[in-house]
């Protein structure tokens, strides 16, 4: 198992003067947008295709395929972000043969609250299946330069309903479980992930 984001962004000098960000995509009826029917509530997604191609291609795909179906959000900090993408609902991890996603952070989107983004590793290009729900205006999380530790995580995605079933899961109490430090106590799961049609 693997912890894909980490809970500090290093700071370093800027060799690359990084664009200025813009707060979120401009929202359309034609964006896709998909549901998390979880335990605590629904929320809605919706995707920035536009801006964030290749993620939200990945993401489409593997709610088609039933991916995030059963699927437990495992790490959940308070007031910082919810994440889900890794175990199922018997505690098995998913996603290890996927292949890794080349990250999108570049693309003026901002971690900013009720945005959507691609966990990973410390690799910037190692995103696969996980995705976390940022409960909080994250800024050091979002892109400065394409430097390692500067390189951010792609936001591909906005909650557009449900950020109350968000608050309630980031809210759980959480414990240490192998190597997860923020296993919530309480499961919070996601029963089925499907795309709205509308």
């Amino acid at each position: 198992m693997k912890i894909l984001i980490a809970t500090a962004v290093a700071l370093a000098t800027l060799t690359t003067v990084a664009t200025p960000h813009s707060a979120v995509a401009q929202r359309s009826d034609t964006n896709p947008v998909v549901v998390l029917e979880t335990n605590m509530g629904n929320i809605h997604i919706e995707l920035y295709p536009e801006r964030a191609p290749k993620s939200v291609a990945r993401f489409l795909q593997l709610v088609e395929e039933g991916f995030y179906d059963e699927m437990l959000f495992h790490r959940v900090v308070r007031n910082y972000v919810i994440q889900t993408g890794l175990l199922d609902m018997q505690g098995e991890s998913r996603g290890d043969d996927l292949e890794e996603l080349e990250n999108e952070a570049d693309n003026r989107l901002i971690n900013q609250r009720g945005t959507v983004s691609m966990a990973r590793l410390d690799d910037p290009q190692s995103a696969k299946a996980e995705f976390f729900i940022n409960v909080r205006d994250n800024h050091d999380l979002n892109f400065k330069s394409y430097r390692k530790d500067d390189y951010g995580f792609a936001v591909f995605g906005e909650v557009i309903e449900g950020m109350d079933v968000v608050d309630e899961v980031s809210k759980l109490e959480t414990r240490r479980a192998g190597i997860l430090r923020d296993f919530p106590r309480q499961p919070a799961a996601i029963y089925q992930a499907y795309i709205l049609r509308r």
